[in-house]
């Protein structure tokens, strides 16, 4: 069993283990919003060529030892892809200390999973998080392991709150999490892509379409957000008798649009269920 080493001073305060897509994007949205700073953070990718890049675009150090970042971090972030996540676990089980704190990005992977493969008492906090992050509107859900205490997951939650808005919740929900927070910003996109066509088509520029409809969309987000009102509510609010709000709903409506939403996120939260650990939490 790693020893604790408690009070030991470390040289970094975290390690991206696997700072790809998502692993990239949480290191520059935290370092741009203040939540770790270039000095204290060390990334890891899988060829040279691309930890130069990063070092040079976000100015932290990067390499490909995993070992070595790990090791040195209070705070290891792994964000591998989940078909490698049970060989890095291992790798970096036998280095690990009790006093550090391993939080996981990775889709489907629980934390019996990464306790399972650390092979040690680690705390362990899994995270979903979302790309909006980057622009600092991500959206965070959190879940601690056996190992995790109180501590462990305020300290992740105030390196996600950095980057957006954070909820801890029973890690039951993590599929219906994934399928609804991580891959919603992909249905937000078509929805938003298709109303800027739409405003093409009745003759404004595309441009012009476009900022109207991303406006509106985070408008109409901070409303739900801000007032608590239910989105039904809102709806009705803007939705007047006899007027064109209601006959663009009916179209809506003719067009299946509210059930291919649901059954998209059905269907996503299905097959985050197999993606990695078919057991669940």
């Amino acid at each position: 069993m790693a020893a604790d080493r408690g009070g030991v001073e470390r040289p970094r305060d975290l390690a991206v283990i696997g700072a790809g897509k998502m692993g990239r994007t949480l290191l520059e949205a935290l370092v741009s919003a203040g939540g770790v700073a270039k000095d204290r953070a060390v990334a890891t990718v899988g060829h040279e060529d691309r930890a130069r890049a990063l070092t040079e675009r976000l100015g932290v150090a990067a390499g490909t030892d995993n070992v070595a970042a790990a090791e040195s971090a209070a705070v290891v972030l792994i964000a591998v892809k989940p078909q490698t996540l049970q060989e890095v676990l291992e790798e970096l089980g036998p280095v690990l200390g009790e006093d550090q704190l391993v939080i996981s990005v990775v889709t489907a992977a629980s934390t019996r999973f990464m306790e399972d493969a650390l092979g040690q008492p680690i705390p362990v906090v899994r995270a979903m998080p979302n790309t909006p992050a980057l622009v600092r509107e991500g959206m965070t859900v959190l879940a601690g392991g056996r190992h995790a205490r109180a501590e462990h997951l305020a300290r992740a939650r105030e390196i996600f709150d950095a980057v957006g808005r954070t909820l801890e919740l029973d890690e039951r929900h993590f599929d219906a999490v994934t399928a609804l927070s991580a891959s919603g910003p992909a249905y937000a996109y078509v929805f938003l892509e298709s109303l800027a066509e739409g405003g093409v088509k009745v003759g404004l520029p595309r441009g012009v379409a476009t900022e109207l409809v991303a406006q509106m969309c985070l408008g109409a987000a901070r409303m739900v957000l801000t007032t608590g009102e239910h989105p039904a509510l809102l709806k009705d609010a803007v939705t007047t008798p006899s007027g064109c709000t209601i006959d663009g709903l009916l179209e809506l409506e003719a067009g299946g649009f509210r059930v291919a939403l649901i059954k998209a996120v059905v269907e996503s939260a299905r097959r985050a269920g197999e993606l990695l650990d078919p057991s669940g939490p």
